[in-house]
C-alpha cells in the first residue's frame, strides 16, 4: 500500500511544482512585458491584469496542495500541545479524514460550478475565453489537497508515528511555523 501511495505522491508533486512554477513564471514574464510596454512603448498588454487574475487563482489551489503535502498548511495547536500522544495520534487521524472528505466535496461543488460556467458560456472580458478553463484548476487543486489528507489519514492508521503529511511526521515539522 505504501509503494502505490508513494507513486502517487511522487507523481502529484512533480505536478504541482511544474503548475506552480509555470504559474509563476508566466505571471512574472506578463508582468514584465506589461511593464516594458506600458513604460518605454506607452503601450499596456490589454489581456495582462485578466492573465495574472487566472494564474493567480492557479497558483492559489496548487499551491494549497503542495503546502498540505509539505505540511506547511496551518494547524492550530494550542489545545493539540496538551494532549498526550495517544490523543494527538487520534485527533490528527480524525482531522485528516474529515479533511480530506471535505476537500473532496468542495472538488465535487467546484466541478459543478465549472460546468454551470460552461452551460452559460460565460467568457472572460479582455481574452473572450471560456471562463471555466481557468476555473477547472479549482477542483483539481482541492481534489489535490483532499487526496493529501487522504494519504496523511492512512499513514497515521499503518504507522505508529503521527504523519501530518504522507512524507512528513510531527517530529519533523518546524514548531516554530505552526499556529
Amino acid at each position: 500500500m505504501k509503494n502505490l501511495l508513494k507513486k502517487i505522491s511522487i507523481m502529484t508533486e512533480k505536478l504541482e511544482r511544474f503548475l506552480i512554477m509555470a504559474g509563476i513564471l508566466v505571471m512574472m514574464a506578463n508582468s514584465t512585458a506589461n511593464a516594458i510596454g506600458r513604460y518605454a512603448f506607452n503601450k499596456s498588454i490589454f489581456f495582462s491584469e485578466e492573465l495574472n487574475q487566472f494564474l493567480i487563482v492557479g497558483v492559489t489551489f496548487v499551491g494549497f496542495a503542495y503546502a498540505v503535502r509539505k505540511g506547511r498548511n496551518i494547524r492550530m495547536t494550542a489545545v493539540y500541545d496538551s494532549l498526550s500522544q495517544r490523543a494527538k495520534k487520534i485527533l490528527t487521524t480524525v482531522i485528516a479524514l474529515t479533511t480530506s472528505l471535505l476537500l473532496f466535496y468542495l472538488a465535487y461543488l467546484s466541478v459543478l460550478y465549472v460546468l454551470e460556467l460552461k452551460s452559460i458560456n460565460r467568457l472572460s472580458p479582455a481574452l473572450q475565453m471560456p471562463v471555466y478553463y481557468v476555473y477547472a484548476i479549482i477542483p483539481v487543486g482541492f481534489a489535490m489537497a483532499g487526496l493529501q489528507y487522504a494519504m496523511s489519514f492512512v499513514m497515521n492508521l499503518l504507522h505508529k508515528e503521527i504523519y501530518v503529511s504522507f512524507d512528513v511526521t510531527e517530529d519533523k515539522t518546524d514548531k516554530g511555523s505552526a499556529l
